[in-house]
């Protein structure tokens, strides 16, 4: 459950030096934020921001943007940031329907980690692995494209699979569990609750 009415919590945001202000202005050219030409990774839907700053912590030498558009969400991440001061961690406060407005053929891997299935048939075109969104990302993409998934809800991984490989997409990596596989895995918040409730995690890579 997403949390609702953080006190001060739109205030931090737009405060913070890890929030990426105006984010349109940089289309094309977010290699400036970091003043370097490292690859970037981005995530859709950063929730509280754990596994981008894992990832961020194992990877130094790989730049990483989360996109959010809950305040009372994001401002966990802006605070876990602002104590770990990561310097290739950056936030972006955005709907994700807007992405292809923001970023330009940079981003070398995008992560969808455990989006909202939008389980009704009449709002399929809303998943983030709708055949709607995969055309939106064409053009974030600076090379290959690639899109690692994870999620719990079984349904909305085989209809991933299923819209990954009808776009052009070819699968690469797949685990019907997960945390019992020998993959690198860093966990989201959500992760951890859903394997503690001893729900298997999907996962699957894929490129084009």
């Amino acid at each position: 459950m997403r949390l609702k009415n953080v006190r001060g919590a739109k205030a931090v945001i737009e405060n913070s030096e890890y929030i990426i202000q105006k984010p349109s202005s940089y289309k094309g050219k977010f290699n400036t934020i970091f003043d370097n030409s490292n690859p970037i990774h981005l995530e859709i839907g950063m929730g509280k921001g754990q596994f981008l700053t894992g990832m961020a912590k194992s990877f130094p030498n790989i730049n990483f943007i989360g996109i959010e558009m809950y305040d009372s969400v994001m401002v966990r991440a802006v605070q876990k940031q602002e104590l770990e001061q990561l310097p290739n961690l950056r936030l972006i406060k955005v709907d994700a329907t807007g992405i292809e407005e923001i970023f330009s053929n940079e981003i070398d891997v995008l992560y969808l980690n455990f989006s909202d299935p939008w389980p009704k048939k009449r709002h399929t075109h809303r998943r983030l692995t709708s055949d709607r969104f995969l055309k939106r990302y064409d053009s974030i993409f600076k090379g290959v494209k690639t899109i690692v998934q994870k999620t719990d809800n079984r349904k909305l991984f085989e209809y991933s699979l299923k819209s990954f490989t009808d776009y052009g997409y070819k699968i690469v990596e797949l685990s019907l569990d997960l945390h019992n596989d020998e993959y690198f895995n860093v966990e989201t918040e959500y992760e951890m609750r859903f394997s503690e409730l001893g729900y298997p995690i999907y996962m699957v890579k894929v490129t084009k």
